[in-house]
């Protein structure tokens, strides 16, 4: 797997396009601060460790608008940065990636924030992905 990111993304995606649940993937330490903030920004429901040392999975619930799992609250995921191709955004551009559709994800110096968390701290970085 060469983009771990992107297969996270289109796990969530593929799930909620048939209406499962829940959705786990292999664990790592990205993955996993990715989705407690897309927990905590209310796109997904909770997120657990799942599993021992070398077989860790992260287990996902998901969040839909209806009780019949046909409406995701997460209505697309994009990718922006990839391997082969890094998009970084300084900290003066940061008003100008807000203004568009859906909430931008970054990884910083200080961490993977929010955009509005980036305009706080004063930093910039590579734009992970966006979601609305």
């Amino acid at each position: 797997m060469v983009d771990p990111i992107s297969d996270m993304l289109t796990r969530i995606r593929n799930a909620q396009a048939v209406g499962h649940k829940t959705v786990d993937f292999p664990f790592s330490k990205i993955k996993f601060e990715l989705a407690n903030i897309l927990n905590n920004e209310k796109y997904l429901g909770a997120v657990s460790k799942k599993g021992k040392t070398t077989d860790k999975k992260i287990e996902v619930v998901l969040k839909y608008k209806d009780e019949r799992c046909k409406k995701p609250v997460i209505q697309g995921l994009k990718r922006i940065s990839m391997p082969g191709q890094r998009i970084y955004v300084p900290k003066k551009e940061l008003n100008r990636i807000s203004r568009e559709r859906g909430m931008v994800i970054l990884s910083t110096s200080q961490g993977i924030m929010t955009v509005s968390d980036a305009k706080r701290k004063n930093t910039g970085g590579e734009i992970l992905f966006v979601i609305w």
